[in-house]
Formats: structure tokens, sequence, C-alpha cells
């Protein structure tokens, strides 16, 4: 039994799935992995499960009924993992925008080095990021700024999808609570766990554009990050959060 499982949201990736599925098993470090499935109609569900005998207890697969946002992929993701008692759960991409290799700094970042919650940071140390046209850098940084600005957390890259939660956070975030599907998820996350008073660290990472398949970016999950903040800026002021 691992003591890690990787999360990874599927839909439509079934040019990076199996490739993503073998490089994390690659490691020394005994990382699980549970694919939440979207039912792409590309086939990945059928790739993925043509893999599991050949990693069996470790490659695991939650099927839902269609595209319900990658927020509730996660939160679905949460409570099989806390079901299934681990205790460092991570979120990553499909589709290699997120090196996998940077997993093992984000497992040594919490289990060695203390922290409750390790996010690899692409804003850390400068702009860290390959393959994007200058308009979504500028977008995502100064969205990072205005969520600082918004939050008062002092975390770099609020928007960072590339984390590794310990399992007592997971456990004391009102998973119920959580609001958002798109990218304003991870914001929420950040700030439930900031709030609590946990221990957040940023390792700094590449974030390098997928090379293969679409990305899932639109201006309805733009828009939803720009004005949920305020919003759970607002209603954070009336609820009470244990430290």
């Amino acid at each position: 039994m691992s003591d890690s499982l990787v999360i990874i949201p599927t839909y439509n990736e079934k040019e990076n799935i199996e490739k993503i599925i073998r490089k994390v098993f690659s490691f020394p470090k005994g990382f699980h992995i549970l694919i939440i499935e979207d039912n792409s109609p590309d086939g990945t569900a059928d790739i993925v499960k043509s893999l599991i005998p050949e990693f069996p207890e470790r490659l695991f697969i939650e099927e839902r009924k269609g595209k319900l946002g990658l927020g509730t992929a996660y939160i679905h993701g949460f409570r099989w993992a806390l079901k299934h008692d681990y205790q460092y759960v991570f979120e990553m991409d499909a589709d290699f925008s997120h090196n996998p290799d940077d997993l093992i700094r984000l497992y040594e970042a919490c289990a060695l080095k203390g922290a409750d919650l390790s996010i690899g940071s692409r804003y850390i140390k400068g702009i860290n990021v390959v393959n994007w046209p200058m308009s979504r850098i500028l977008i995502s940084y100064f969205a990072s700024c205005y969520v600082r600005l918004i939050t008062r957390m002092k975390i770099k890259d609020p928007t960072a999808g590339f984390k590794c939660y310990t399992r007592k956070v997971l456990e004391t975030i009102d998973l119920d609570s959580i609001r958002f599907v798109g990218y304003a998820f991870q914001i929420e996350m950040k700030f439930n766990a900031w709030k609590h008073g946990f221990k957040i660290v940023e390792v700094p990472i590449i974030f390098t554009d997928r090379a293969e398949g679409q990305s899932k970016m639109s201006k309805g999950i733009i828009k939803e990050a720009v004005f949920g903040v305020l919003t759970m800026k607002w209603k954070s002021l009336f609820k009470k959060y244990d430290a």
C-alpha cells in the first residue's frame, strides 16, 4: 500500500494518458494513480482500463457520466483518497504541462520538510512558463496578482494546479462547501487551507504547455475566477475557520 495518490482528471486525453501513467509508475517512489474520467468520447477510459491488469492495485479509475468540471473531479478524488487511507494526495494534469519528475519534490516538501500543502509554483522564481503566448502569460500572472490583492494570501501562484495535500488538510476543509468548478477551484482550496492556518510551501517548477490534445481553458472559467474571488473573500468574513 502506497501512502501517495496522484489524482489525474481526464477528458479527451487519449494522446497523453498512457504516457503519463507509465512515467509516474517509473519512479522508485511507489505512487498510486486515480484517473477521474468524465466520459471522454475519444476512448481515454478504454486506454486506462487496458493498463489496469499491468498495474494491479496501483492504477484506479472512477468514471463519471459527463464533463462535470475540474473542481468536482478533484473533490470526487479527494473523497476516494480519504476513504482509501492515503496520506499524501496530489493534483496533476494529464498533458505533461506538469512535469511528473516534480512529484518527488512536492512529496518531500510535505513528507520530509513539514509542509501541509506544497504547490508547484510557476511564479516563485520569476515566470517559468514554456510555450504559452505572451497574452496568456500576462493573463495568468496578473490573475495571480489580483488574487493576492483580494485575498491577502502570500502565495505567488494561487491558480496553480500541481499540488500535494497532506491528509489532514483534506480532512479539515469542508469539501461540501467548495463551490467553484473551474480553475477558481484551485484558488478556493488554497484559500481555505490558508485560512485554516496550514503551512503552505511553494516549490519552483517549469510549466510547459501541452504538446498534444486541446486546452480546456474558456472565457467562462476566467469569469468564474475573477468574480468568484470577490464572492469567496466576502463570504469568508462571516465564516469561522479552525486554526
